[in-house]
Parts: structure tokens; C-alpha cells; sequence
């Protein structure tokens, strides 16, 4: 199974400055709770936005660079979005894999994931970079939505949307 895991805000904004748009102490909790120990894939931006730029603890790093000399310790380097399709295929047919960014990959991958979890915030966070409004698009369904929490002084809500239209790898 692939599922994108993010946050948004009101606008469907996930980021500026290569950067979250809010700290969200119970949207990090639940994003380490639900990929702890499973495949999470992304682009290099991604894993160098990270502490250290180092990987994160318990998982296994799928990480896409153009750049083939780009090779990271710890992770599984790819180097074409069409390897990264077919590394990520190949671990889902065990394993969750968890998209997680950034914004060029999610908007990427939208169309062969199974599900997305999409932490909704609800305010406007002056993003720089948007994901796709799945409210708006024929192909997912929302399937789940969480009662609204206050998560560091701002609305959010936990939401899960289901792929009806999913394209094979």
C-alpha cells in the first residue's frame, strides 16, 4: 500500500522556505506513530530538511535526487522519478511505503497512492508551495474525518482519503 502523509493549510499550502507551515506537536506525534518502522520515500530536499539532514529514526528512506553523484548514507538512493515509481512499487507489495514529501513528489505520486492522511489546519499559513485539493478532485473520496482538535494554538483536523481512480505503477 502507498499512502501520502502531510498537512494543509485552508488553501491546501504544505510549505515555504522548504519549510512546515505550522508547528504541530499532535500532527508530528501522529506522523511518527503512523511511520514508524515502515518505508517512507522522498525527495533529497526532503531528507536535507530534516535534523542534521540525517534520516529519520525507524524507518527505511526511499530518496529521490536528479543529481546521480547526490548518494546519501542509510537510504536508498534513486535517481529518476521513473526508479523511484518502481523502488516504491516494489516495497508496497509487502509493505506500507508513506510518501512524505515535498510538494513536487506528492503532486507526483498523488495519482498511485491508495490513500492520503491530510492533516487539515484551518487558517491560511502564506504557503509558497500547494498540494492538489482532494475535495476538489473526482479521484479521492474523504473517508474519515477527524472531530476538530487544538493542536499549539491552531484548528486542526485529521482527515483520510481513499485513491477510486488508482493508476498502476
Amino acid at each position: 500500500m502507498i499512502i501520502s502523509i502531510l498537512n494543509c493549510d485552508k488553501e491546501f499550502g504544505i510549505g515555504k522556505r522548504n519549510g512546515l507551515l505550522f508547528s504541530l506537536p499532535l500532527d508530528m506525534k501522529f506522523f511518527r506513530e503512523t511511520t514508524l518502522n515502515h518505508f517512507v520515500a522522498m525527495g533529497e530536499n526532503t531528507l536535507l530538511s530534516f535534523p542534521n539532514s540525517k534520516p529519520l529514526k525507524n524507518r527505511t528512506h526511499i530518496v529521490l535526487s536528479a543529481d546521480p553523484t547526490h548518494n546519501y548514507e542509510g537510504v536508498i538512493n534513486v535517481h529518476s522519478f521513473e526508479e523511484f515509481l518502481k523502488v516504491i512499487s516494489e516495497k508496497a507489495k509487502d509493505e506500507v511505503v508513506y510518501i512524505i514529501g515535498g510538494a513536487s513528489i506528492y503532486n507526483q505520486t498523488l495519482p498511485y497512492v491508495d490513500e492520503v492522511y491530510l492533516t487539515k489546519v484551518n487558517e491560511v499559513g502564506g504557503a509558497e508551495v500547494f498540494f492538489n485539493n482532494l475535495d476538489e478532485n473526482e479521484n479521492f473520496v474523504c473517508y474519515e474525518e477527524g472531530e476538530p482538535l487544538i493542536d499549539n494554538n491552531h484548528e486542526i483536523r485529521f482527515t483520510k482519503y481513499k485513491n477510486i481512480n488508482k493508476k498502476k505503477i
